[in-house]
């Protein structure tokens, strides 16, 4: 004979499942008030894009062949961190820290590659305070590594976790937003891609 669920065991799941409506929910909230962040900085690049008080402007301080290396590493680390979800539904845990590892490493080259870039810049007197255009350039770019950055703590936290607890009903839903907060940047580079460096490059 099969017992019917407690009272007790109701209610407690309903509460798991209105936490875990509320959390979703937030995080959608949360991704539109970046989409906002991110639609403003792009309104005052395009702004100040011509501002250069004689200075440089993007045709002569970007090399496409480095950034897209750059947006190679990142839509992979997109690719792999798919891969991991795809393996954490299979509940396969070996599978899954692998393709997380993978997606870190590649973060991690792209963050790096983004910081040489203003290093580079800064070294040869493009900073910042050189002209409109630059603060918006670094101002732009910079935020959208500072997102990379915090991805890239959380995405380790979410690998100590999956080690120690495995494939969970919690552990998945935390990967679950991490792949969609990742996919968000990606697809918020592919923007500063075309933006600020192809048309920049162009002059267009």
């Amino acid at each position: 004979m099969i017992e019917s669920p407690t009272h007790e065991e109701v209610s407690r799941k309903n509460r798991q499942h209105d936490d875990t409506a509320k959390v979703g929910f937030g995080f959608w909230i949360y991704l539109m008030t970046d989409c906002v962040l991110f639609a403003s900085l792009f309104a005052t690049f395009a702004v100040l894009r011509n501002g250069t008080w004689g200075g440089p402007d993007g045709a002569e301080l970007f090399s496409l062949p480095y950034v897209w290396t750059q947006t190679m590493l990142l839509l992979a680390s997109s690719f792999t961190c798919g891969l991991a979800i795809i393996a954490a539904r299979a509940h396969d845990k070996a599978k899954v820290l692998r393709w997380l590892s993978l997606t870190f490493l590649l973060g991690l080259g792209f963050l790096g590659m983004e910081m040489n870039e203003f290093v580079k810049l800064v070294q040869e007197g493009n900073s910042w305070q050189r002209s409109g255009f630059l603060s918006a350039f670094f101002t732009l770019v910079g935020t959208h590594g500072l997102h990379i950055t915090v991805g890239l703590i959380w995405l380790a936290d979410l690998f100590v976790r999956i080690t120690r607890r495995g494939i969970t009903a919690i552990t998945m839903k935390r990967l679950t937003l991490f792949s969609l907060f990742w996919h968000f940047l990606d697809i918020i580079w592919i923007f500063i891609f075309t933006i600020v460096y192809l048309l920049g490059v162009a002059k267009l």
